[in-house]
């Protein structure tokens, strides 16, 4: 842990002046998340959600408003925090491991067996993160991203499509039989943004439900 100490300490007054700022941007250097992205995952043997250091790290007051645009801001979050981990990763290897999954993060003192084959089928999506040319996407660009991380985030909040009939997912996205796709695709995008978990004023159980419905009238 001594390199961790020497690089916290030589980056310490860097993370100070940025967490002081009123909003958080994208930093020329390194992510000042960083440090207090470590210190979250040492501070507990369990392992953590993404969206829960998300909300940890915005009620210590290290993460602010990103960009006017909802969308963007979600996505400009996301994209700090999945750098920072990515970055961490980097900087604990080889000596230890930290696993990089949207719910399941956790630093391992005994490297798993699997850890090169995750490391190498990660690399796509880590150099994209780790490439802060893609932080200022555009915001259709961010739209589209964050569509296929709702979609995907379905997995783990046990989505059942079989309980959710049209009629109800209607009900849920507060349409009727008249809606269009567009009408059915825009809604979804407004409750999805409004409910999702990682906004303050989010709720998983909303989110949930909004996630079903979209499952059942997407087809």
């Amino acid at each position: 842990m001594l390199l961790n100490k020497t690089l916290h300490n030589a980056y310490s007054t860097e993370l100070t002046h940025t967490t002081d700022s009123n909003e958080l941007n994208a930093p020329k250097g390194d992510n000042p998340l960083i440090w207090s992205v470590l210190s979250l995952l040492q501070s507990t043997n369990q392992s953590w959600k993404v969206h829960h250091l998300a909300s940890e790290l915005q009620a210590k007051g290290l993460m602010h408003n990103l960009d006017p645009l909802p969308e963007k801001d979600l996505f400009k979050r996301n994209f700090l925090l999945m750098n920072a981990l990515y970055a961490l990763q980097d900087i604990l290897m080889p000596k230890q491991w930290l696993q990089v999954k949207a719910m399941e993060i956790q630093i391992f003192r005994i490297i798993p067996a699997s850890a090169d084959v995750q490391h190498i089928r990660d690399g796509a999506l880590r150099d994209y993160y780790l490439d802060w040319a893609n932080y200022d996407a555009s915001v259709n660009v961010v739209r589209e991203m964050l569509e296929s991380f709702w979609s995907t985030y379905q997995e783990y909040i046990g989505v059942n499509i079989k309980l959710m009939h049209q009629g109800q997912a209607l009900k849920v996205f507060e349409l009727d039989e008249t809606a269009t796709d567009r009408d059915i695709r825009k809604q979804w995008r407004k409750l999805a943004l409004k409910w999702h978990p990682d906004r303050e004023q989010g709720n998983a159980e909303r989110f949930r439900e909004v996630c079903e419905a979209w499952q059942t009238l997407r087809d």
